[in-house]
């Protein structure tokens, strides 16, 4: 009687898409190339690695897949789909617009399981963010006008000193919470 090993079990290979900041589009189509179907474009072309066979997948033509990743301001798409492909490139330059859109909109993220393309993650920039607050700090632009800005937090002139708040009043006696019937015995009859 002759005897075969076991096969080895093989570990799930789940390919990672980075997340990435999708292409704007001069005019929004329901059939063109939505952020969502970007983010699963990249899905795809992680899992099958063949543009057309992923483009085919999300309904698009290899074409205009190309054409998308050369337009202006697809940096983050062209940098996430080399990853997708296991290709290591430089790290673009982001910008001072692409900073402000990441921090503002977030980025998008494929999730893929089960060689599936199975949902999108929005994920928040927080570095984004916090470059883009540092960046407008620096360079003193105002984003949002001095006459819309919280009263405490507005420039007084100088010599001025800013008016304080009274302190809050302390409650007298008794314990901080009442059950729900020392509260209605407490309160006279017609302010239910």
């Amino acid at each position: 009687m002759k005897t075969y090993p076991k096969a080895r079990r093989r570990k799930a290979h789940h390919p990672r898409v980075p997340a990435f900041l999708p292409v704007l589009q001069q005019r929004s189509r329901s059939d063109g190339w939505t952020p969502e179907r970007q983010a699963h474009f990249l899905g795809e072309l992680a899992i099958t690695r063949s543009v057309t066979k992923a483009a085919r997948k999300v309904g698009m033509a290899r074409e205009t897949a190309y054409r998308l990743r050369a337009k202006p301001g697809a940096e983050s798409f062209a940098a996430a789909w080399d990853k997708a492909l296991g290709r290591d490139g430089p790290k673009p330059k982001v910008t001072f617009e692409e900073r402000r859109r990441r921090a503002l909109e977030g980025l998008l993220q494929p999730r893929i399981y089960g060689a599936k393309c199975t949902a999108i993650a929005r994920k928040a920039d927080n570095t984004a963010l916090l470059g883009h607050l540092a960046a407008l700090d620096r360079f003193g632009i105002d984003e949002e006008p001095a006459c819309e800005r919280s009263q405490s937090f507005a420039p007084h002139s100088q010599g001025q000193v800013a008016p304080q708040s009274p302190p809050l009043p302390r409650r007298a006696g008794g314990p901080i919470s009442l059950s729900r019937r020392e509260y209605f015995a407490s309160k006279p009859q017609g302010s239910r």
